[in-house]
């Protein structure tokens, strides 16, 4: 049982990593390029259709790792599992204080109703975001060494 959790959190923090690295390296610079008003609307659409999936998928990830860590307390690697939790929590609070008070903002914009500086703060988000990828990127690499 304890093998089909470890391979479970594995794949879904492995592909939440995957999903959030690829708004940091992919999708925002995709509508960075575009004109403003297609740029803005586009992050402003996906602020409301991940800001909706991204808090179950963060707080899953932090469950399935607590009982990981729980169930294989005296197994080699506990140690990684649980900093890889600890990490995750980091990813949640930071989440909350400095991300999502921003995308609760920009989820709101159109062209017409966007602060004159929406980029500024769309560019707080993104270096808050590369911060909160790096410690993802942690705590998947640990789950996955806890394993070895």
């Amino acid at each position: 049982m304890l093998g089909a959790l470890e391979v479970v959190t594995i794949v879904v923090v492995g592909v939440m990593v995957g999903v959030e690295f690829s708004v940091a390296f992919v999708m925002n610079r995709i509508f960075s390029g575009l004109p403003d008003d297609s740029n803005q609307a586009a992050r402003s659409h996906g602020g409301r259709m991940l800001g909706a999936l991204m808090p179950f998928w963060y707080v899953g990830s932090l469950v399935l790792s607590a009982v990981w860590a729980i169930a294989g307390w005296h197994q080699p690697g506990a140690g990684l599992v649980v900093i890889a939790a600890a990490l995750l929590i980091v990813s949640v609070v930071m989440s909350l204080l400095l991300l999502v008070p921003i995308n609760n903002r920009g989820k709101t914009w159109t062209p017409e109703s966007r602060p004159t500086d929406w980029k500024e703060q769309m560019n707080h988000w993104d270096r808050f975001h590369y911060v909160r990828v790096a410690v993802i990127i942690g705590a998947f690499a640990l789950l996955a060494a806890a394993l070895g």
